[in-house]
């Protein structure tokens, strides 16, 4: 089919599910799937510039969506009273003497001629370095977790309008990114993944256990919204009125006017990202880039510095998943460093884009929300099946209560059996690369 007919087709079925979403299950939860599908377009844009662009095959996206809703918190939170006083400048020179370690190690291994003596310098300073490390920074962290540990016991934000928080969150993704870049990008391909899990997998570690930065497991709630509160719409004469006007309850008409803003955002992020990801591919860059993704020999004799290029794609494409992390966590209105699994934050994203088609941007936009449709809509579909399947059966039976057990694998079972139709009948995804 022609390309030009079946991206608007495909777009149009995508905007006929969400319509019938609304229509039957109501406009709330369809602009609510609508709003994560928006989400999950730009988590797949970002890993599509990596993968799509350069061939580079990062399975660490949870990682640097986890700094990008890291970044709400210290952004938009107040700081936490006494914080600072308390162990503030403790962790600030702590961190710094943690940083003066590594780089007087480095320091130590490329001045210093080969042999026992640089080794035992290097294993010094490390040694040295971590224990004054150690002693500067646990006693400010002890001192911050201890103010209020129930409601705070973390040091708290800036304080700043929690939009600022979007494209901090991709810069914080950006320096991880750089960090990682130089120590993984210059592994073959099967190791950088393995790596980027492993870093991403001690990241969301450092998130669940660091109370002082983020309260762990313990939860940060109630962060700002860039958008009114329903209960504030609810209690405006004017917004009560226009909702009984139009035949709505204000309750639902204040639920739908918020998802709706948040739309009208997310929409104009995934456009300006779409719009750049757009003008870098055809652009000499982006030729240069799918030049080396399909032969890096050549591109090297060509004089490309190829790991530069590539550390400039794995910067552009994490801080791209760190600007979505930021937003889905403006969006939830908490952190919660225990919900990011690599099986939602990582591995589903993969499947979007390999099924909107890896190297077009405008396919991993459309696997984005296609796929997260899916994610969310299979589970009750898969109940409903199983109910319809085992109705003849009797009530409470063995087989009856293992057929409805099973609708809750459901989602997992589609997803592969949907990679599987792609990769067999269109290996290039449903909008291929041109």
């Amino acid at each position: 089919m022609n390309p030009a007919i079946r991206t608007p087709m495909l777009f149009g079925f995508v905007a006929v599910l969400m319509i019938g979403t609304g229509i039957v299950q109501g406009w709330n939860s369809a602009l609510l799937i609508l709003n994560m599908g928006l989400i999950s377009a730009i988590m797949a844009l970002g890993v599509n510039l990596q993968w799509g662009f350069a061939g580079l095959f990062n399975i660490g996206v949870m990682g640097f969506v986890a700094l990008g809703g890291l970044a709400a918190v210290l952004i938009s939170t107040p700081p936490t009273e006494g914080a600072w006083a308390a162990g503030g400048w403790n962790i600030v020179i702590g961190l710094l003497l943690g940083a003066a370690t590594v780089v007087g190690a480095i320091l130590a291994q490329s001045r210093m001629a080969a042999g026992r003596l640089r080794t035992l310098t290097t294993l010094g300073i490390l040694v040295a370095g971590f224990f004054v490390y150690r002693a500067v920074f646990d006693p400010g962290v002890d001192a911050i977790e201890a103010i209020n540990p129930s409601v705070s016991g973390n040091i708290g934000g800036l304080n700043l309008p929690v939009l600022l928080s979007w494209p901090v969150g991709g810069l914080l993704a950006a320096g991880a990114a750089w960090i990682i870049g130089k120590t993984a990008l210059g592994l073959r391909s099967d190791y950088l993944a393995i790596a980027t899990l492993g870093i991403a997998e001690i990241i969301i570690a450092v998130l669940k256990n660091e109370d002082w930065l983020s309260r762990g497991v313990k939860n940060v709630i109630g962060l700002d919204r860039p958008v009114p509160f329903e209960i504030e719409l609810q209690q405006d004469p004017t917004f009560v009125q226009r909702a009984v006007g139009l035949g709505l309850d204000p309750v639902t008409a204040s639920g739908i006017y918020t998802k709706l803003a948040y739309s009208a955002l997310f929409v104009v992020v995934l456009l300006i990202l779409l719009w750049m990801a757009q003008m870098a591919l055809k652009s000499p860059w982006g030729r240069m880039m799918r030049a080396i993704r399909d032969n890096e020999t050549a591109a090297r004799a060509m004089g490309k510095d190829v790991t530069a290029r590539h550390l400039q794609i794995f910067i552009l494409g994490s801080a791209i998943c760190g600007i979505a992390g930021a937003m889905m966590t403006t969006l939830d209105g908490q952190l919660t460093p225990g919900s990011y699994q690599p099986l939602r934050f990582t591995f589903l994203v993969w499947v979007m884009v390999i099924v909107g088609g890896s190297g077009n941007n405008f396919g991993a936009v459309l696997g984005g929300i296609l796929i997260w449709w899916l994610w969310v809509q299979v589970e009750p579909m898969g109940l409903a099946l199983m109910n319809l399947l085992s109705s003849g059966l009797e009530d409470g039976s063995a087989l009856q209560t293992r057929m409805i057990d099973a609708a809750a694998h459901m989602r997992l079972l589609t997803m592969g059996l949907l990679m599987l139709i792609v990769l067999r009948f269109s290996p290039r995804g449903l909008i291929p690369e041109r």
